[in-house]
């Protein structure tokens, strides 16, 4: 993948959990719940349309605010990766403001974990820079450590 650090954020882990049920929680509303957002946010709303030109629509409470997020799957390949935007929603109809794609990459690493690769892609690097200075690496990291945690917690049933 051609990667342009102009406007691409990157984050790269290894997760103690197999991709495919990495994958899952990442396409199971129920999943998303407990790991999309850093606490003490929290989302309250998921709906999902895995496959391209499907939605992927989030409602986030982040203190005491509601934030809808919409948009829609650009590519999905199964255990392997997700890409979605909010460049586009549902219809393709072009959202007003959009921000960033992202790119969701889950890749075998032996012994039953996974290489996990997040991207957001943006239109410039100004937005890139707004995005880093939201703290980007923090908060996905965040979410990377909540999804890895919650993959333990459904491995260990």
């Amino acid at each position: 993948m051609d990667l342009d650090p102009e406007t691409d954020l990157i984050l790269t882990r290894t997760v103690k959990a197999p991709r495919a049920l990495l994958y899952e929680c990442w396409t199971t509303p129920r999943h998303m719940k407990e790991f999309f957002v850093p606490r003490p946010h929290k989302v309250t709303a998921c709906d999902l349309d895995v496959r391209a030109g499907g939605h992927c629509n989030t409602t986030f409470e982040v203190d005491g605010t509601l934030i809808e997020n919409k948009g829609v799957y650009l590519e999905v390949i199964p255990d392997e990766k997700l890409v979605f935007t909010d460049t586009y929603t549902a219809g393709w109809k072009p959202a007003p403001d959009p921000f960033m794609t992202a790119i969701i990459l889950f890749e075998d690493a032996g012994e039953g974990q996974t290489r996990y690769t997040a991207i957001a892609r943006h239109r410039t690097p100004e937005t890139r820079a707004q995005h880093e200075a939201m703290g980007f690496h923090e908060g996905w990291g965040t979410v990377v450590s909540q999804l890895e945690d919650y993959a333990q917690r459904l491995l260990a049933r």
